[in-house]
């Protein structure tokens, strides 16, 4: 690919960032709810909340806040939480490290347990393993994020414990770490990974299920195509098929899929923390919409939407590498 199709694409997602953060930025301010009145008590003046919104700067024009925003995110100023009173900065620096990493490993397990599932699938369309595996992942793709959460810890906590389940299968269901515990070092790591049981597999499962479907789907479509059966004709054995000529023509989806998904998780890992109360992105961000919180409510979105841009982005770039059949496109 050359320099000038890169150049153009990276102009194209800064734009998109630009519109996607200004379309929120204006959202956010139209919304019902005036910060400076949900943070006064309520024997506050009516001379008490204007000074408050004059110290927040909302008592300025739509395009003069908007004007002070942009200034501010040029010169790395992400403002001051409303409700905290601190740098944003530092709520985000501090929220989305557990965020990244139940994304991350979330992820992980849905590509590890959806592609072969799906290949399974599709290398065997019409069995009785296709279906049953068919049903069971549109049920549960089909499935909200927070009925899964809470039907889990309905089983594995409360559950657990009235059914005396023995102790490795009472997972906790809230937090990131037991309360009052001082734990340290292994210990501390294995509290961490029990807490996250629940949240990663619930994720991983509605992930997996639509990555399963999408691999089947994709498999099954290439192994009816001619060079596959002229592959079969010429006396490759089953596995040679499907590995060079299967799998290959599989693989650039399944990176398309990868960048796809990321959104999907984002989506998901919202409902999932507030289930949960893990105090990552999702959390934060549903905590400052309700509390009328603009600038962390503009940093979350800003981040989330340059991670759903850069990762589409670069699938955008790596797919021809890829399929070069692609790359003069």
């Amino acid at each position: 690919m050359s320099a000038l199709p890169v150049v153009r694409r990276l102009r194209d997602a800064v734009v998109l960032l630009w519109l996607v953060v200004s379309l929120t930025f204006l959202l956010v301010r139209m919304a019902p709810g005036d910060p400076a009145t949900m943070l006064v008590p309520p024997s506050a003046s009516p001379a008490d909340v204007a000074r408050l919104r004059h110290a927040f700067g909302l008592d300025a024009s739509y395009p003069v806040q908007y004007a002070r925003w942009v200034g501010d995110v040029l010169t790395g100023n992400l403002g001051q939480s409303f409700a905290t009173r601190e740098p944003v900065t530092r709520v985000i620096a501090r929220a989305a490290p557990i965020s990244l990493g139940l994304g991350l490993a979330s992820l992980v397990l849905t590509f590890l347990i959806g592609v072969p599932i799906g290949v399974l699938q599709g290398a065997r369309r019409g069995t009785g393993a296709d279906r049953t595996l068919t049903v069971l992942t549109t049920a549960v793709f089909a499935m909200p994020s927070f009925w899964i959460a809470l039907a889990l810890v309905a089983v594995f906590t409360y559950g657990a414990s009235v059914m005396g389940f023995p102790a490795w299968l009472r997972l906790p269901a809230f937090g990131v770490h037991t309360p009052g515990a001082q734990l340290t070092g292994f210990a501390s790591v294995r509290d961490v990974v029990r807490h996250a049981v629940l949240p990663v597999a619930i994720l991983s499962a509605i992930g997996a299920a639509g990555i399963a479907r999408y691999a089947r789907s994709h498999v099954a479509d290439v192994m009816r195509q001619d060079f596959v059966r002229t592959a079969r004709a010429k006396g490759a054995g089953p596995r040679r098929v499907f590995a060079r000529h299967v799998l290959a023509n599989v693989l650039p989806p399944l990176v398309v899929l990868l960048a796809l998904s990321l959104p999907a998780l984002v989506a998901g890992s919202v409902f999932v923390e507030a289930v949960f109360a893990w105090p990552g992105m999702g959390k934060t961000m549903l905590s400052a919409i309700a509390a009328r919180d603009y600038p962390v409510v503009m940093a979350s979105a800003m981040l989330y939407a340059a991670v759903v841009i850069a990762a589409n982005l670069t699938a955008d770039l790596v797919l021809p590498l890829l399929d070069p059949r692609r790359s003069a496109s």
